[in-house]
C-alpha cells in the first residue's frame, strides 16, 4: 500500500457525511478489462491451449492467483501459477506501455474529487507494478492512497483491500463510497460495509440494497455520491 495521506487531508473529511472516495482500477477507472483478457488469451496460447470465451466471465475482476488458478486449472497447462503471473504481468506491461484508456467521465470524476479535496483511494486486486505504470498515464496526484492487490493477505472479493484504505484514511467505511465494475469488487465493498456503485464493465450486476447501477461514470459526480451515504 502507498500512501501520501497528510493530516489536513485526512481532516477535511471530519464532519461530513462521505468521508472518502474508493475507486477500482481495470474496467472502472480505465478501460482495461479487455487488454487483461486478450493478454490471457495470447500467454495460453503460447502454452498451446485455447481459452473459451465463457471463461472471460468467470476470471474478470478477480484477484491474479484466482484469475490464473482457474484458467490454469480450466486447460491443464504445464506452468505453475508463479510462472504464469510473470508472464501475464510482463505481457500486460508492454500492452500499456503507451498509456491507457480512460473509461467515459473518469477525468471528470477525478478531477472534481481533487478539487473538493475529497480523500480518495484507487483499491484494485491488479499487482503494484502494474498499478504504478497505469497511474503514470491517469496521474499519481489523483490518489492519496492507493491498494494493490499483491500488498493485502485476502484481496477481493474479501473485504481487506476496502477496510485497509477505509483505515488509511481514519474513515468509518460505512461513510465511503466505493465504484466497481464487477461483481467480484462490488462483493468486497460490499462486505467491507462500503456504499456502493456498480459500473458493469463485463458482466451484469443487479441493483440491491446499499447499490446503485449506473451506465457510466458521466452519470456520477460528487453530489451523486454524497447522496448515497443517510
Amino acid at each position: 500500500m502507498t500512501s501520501t495521506v497528510p493530516a489536513s487531508l485526512t481532516r477535511t473529511a471530519e464532519g461530513a457525511a462521505l468521508q472518502a472516495v474508493f475507486l477500482d482500477m481495470d474496467g472502472t477507472l480505465v478501460d482495461t478489462e479487455g487488454f487483461w483478457w486478450d493478454v490471457e488469451v495470447e500467454v495460453f496460447a503460447g502454452l498451446g491451449h485455447r481459452l473459451d470465451e465463457a471463461w472471460r466471465e468467470v476470471v474478470v475482476g478477480g484477484p491474479m492467483s484466482r484469475s490464473t488458478g482457474y484458467l490454469i486449472e480450466a486447460t491443464g497447462a504445464d506452468i505453475t501459477l508463479e510462472e504464469a503471473a510473470v508472464l501475464l504481468n510482463d505481457r500486460f506491461e508492454k500492452r500499456i506501455g503507451n498509456g491507457v484508456p480512460l473509461m467515459p467521465g473518469a477525468a471528470r470524476l477525478l478531477a472534481e474529487l481533487r478539487h473538493h479535496k475529497i480523500p480518495t483511494a484507487l483499491v484494485s486486486a491488479s499487482h503494484r507494478r502494474i498499478i504504478d505504470r497505469v497511474l503514470d498515464s491517469v496521474g499519481h496526484h489523483h490518489f492519496a492512497l492507493t491498494v494493490a492487490g499483491d500488498e493485502v493477505t485476502r484481496t477481493k472479493p474479501h473485504p481487506e483491500p476496502y477496510l485497509t484504505a477505509a483505515r488509511g484514511f481514519g474513515a468509518d467505511p460505512r461513510l465511503c463510497a466505493v465504484i466497481e465494475d464487477t461483481a467480484t469488487g462490488v462483493a468486497a465493498a460490499e462486505a467491507a460495509g462500503c456504499r456502493v456503485v456498480a459500473v458493469p464493465s463485463v458482466s451484469p450486476i443487479a441493483p440491491a440494497e446499499g447499490r446503485v447501477v449506473v451506465g457510466s461514470l458521466e452519470e456520477v459526480n460528487l453530489t451523486f455520491l454524497r447522496s448515497l451515504i443517510n
